[in-house]
């Protein structure tokens, strides 16, 4: 974490993820779910025909998919490393 980020663990495996971004405050917010079944959920929304925008995989193996609607707005899941 870093001074414009934040992490709160909620339950087991459940956590929320806060990042300043004022380049965006005039809305299109990001919001990522850290779950701990992250292929079988991205394999059930690409079943519907949702592929995300953009992935990553951080230093330490954990996973992040983002999906963005045509307004701008993201939403995310990551997950532990495969």
């Amino acid at each position: 974490m870093s001074e414009t980020e934040a992490l709160w663990e909620v339950a087991e495996h459940g956590a929320v993820f806060v990042e300043r971004r004022p380049e965006r405050a005039t809305g299109h917010p990001m919001h990522v779910l850290f779950v701990g079944d992250l292929d079988e959920r991205a394999a059930a929304i690409s079943a519907r025909g949702i592929e995300p925008a953009a992935s990553e995989t951080y230093d330490n193996g954990v996973r992040k998919f983002l999906y963005r609607d045509p307004e701008g707005n993201e939403i995310g899941i990551g997950g532990l490393p495969a």
